[in-house]
């Protein structure tokens, strides 16, 4: 892969519009100094210092794409309570447009709750997470809502991301509207999927980790040749344009529709802190990538750059175009397997 061609892309991105559709989450942390031991049971007792919040789940991939350059719209529910309140304005504080943010009276924002122990070298230490959340079925009326949005967004926007945490906002009727709305306008439709893959059939691209492939193909995926063709089964029996499976410390692994298998290892395995949010880093770099019109393996590359990137921060975190562009200059080129180097265009 040429770096040329990786830096050329960067600057198409300011001003693209994504429409991204998910799982919105409050992620709140609450940061205390560890005193000492209860009495009242074998836990550490906290002296709390802090309390800070951030935008999580369906989410990061806005946030994302906007630190890339892009206008974004999101799309998704939460309650009609502080935590939502909260969370539309650090949403909006980014930048990013909140009219299809539809708020839901009778379900609490999604919030997950993290206590941190630190000490006096800020070395923070999760002791427990507490998730507050309904698994009820979205009403049908909040459905309409959001299919509402969608509906009068989509044929004005370059690309649409479903972001998918099984918070109940990816429902078969807005999949349906999506991929429909999509096609009519000719838009790319790409997905973050968690749970079965196949109810994403004739998307542009899909993304899953390793562990969620492996579940929807019923086999697990030791070897290159098991990836090999775990991708060409899911192409065939999704219609995709392109897969892309996600393979943690190992990489990822990318074949579009009558290509080949292609391994892309990581660009950064030394400098590792937080590997929280790397997988919507990637959809969101592969999306406005594909977007502005680079090709699937440039955008893989580019995609594995950004998260690697964001790996060597704390949290969910983003990165920039100017990040990008000095990883790609400074770092590394991942090593690919000679016999795929005629197919890096």
């Amino acid at each position: 892969m040429n770096k040329k061609r990786l830096l050329e892309v960067l600057p198409r991105f300011q001003g693209k519009r994504i429409l991204v559709v998910g799982d919105l989450f409050l992620d709140e942390y609450l940061v205390g100094r560890p005193v000492r031991v209860s009495r009242e049971a074998p836990v550490l007792v906290l002296e709390f210092e802090r309390r800070f919040a951030l935008p999580g789940g369906g989410t990061n991939p806005s946030r994302n794409l906007r630190s890339l350059g892009a206008e974004v719209l999101m799309v998704g529910v939460v309650g009609d309570d502080e935590a939502g309140v909260e969370l539309k304005g650090l949403l909006e504080a980014a930048g990013i447009d909140i009219a299809g943010v539809v708020a839901d009276a009778s379900r609490p924002t999604i919030t997950k709750t993290r206590i941190l122990a630190h000490d006096s070298n800020i070395i923070r230490q999760q002791v427990v997470r507490i998730d507050r959340l309904s698994k009820k079925p979205l009403a049908l009326s909040v459905i309409r809502k959001l299919v509402d949005h969608l509906e009068a967004a989509i044929g004005q926007v370059d690309a649409v991301l479903l972001s998918d945490y099984k918070g109940g906002v990816i429902s078969p009727e807005v999949v349906e509207v999506c991929r429909q709305a999509c096609r009519r306008h000719q838009k790319l439709l790409t997905v973050d999927s968690q749970g079965d893959l196949h109810r994403f059939k004739g998307f542009g691209l899909v993304k899953s980790n390793q562990a969620e492939a492996e579940a929807t193909l019923g086999e697990p995926l030791e070897s290159e040749g098991a990836f090999a063709s775990a991708c060409r089964r899911l192409l065939d029996e999704l219609g995709a344009g392109v897969v892309v499976i996600t393979r943690g410390a190992n990489g990822m692994s990318l074949m579009e529709a009558g290509g080949r298998h292609i391994h892309i290892p990581v660009a950064n395995r030394s400098e590792v802190f937080d590997v929280t949010g790397a997988g919507d880093t990637a959809i969101a770099v592969l999306t406005l990538s594909l977007a502005v019109g680079a090709s699937a393996v440039t955008a893989a590359h580019l995609a594995n750059y950004a998260a690697g990137l964001v790996v060597r921060k704390m949290g969910n975190a983003t990165t920039t175009v100017e990040e990008m562009r000095e990883a790609v200059t400074s770092l590394q080129f991942p090593r690919v397997d000679p016999a795929q180097q005629d197919f890096l265009h």
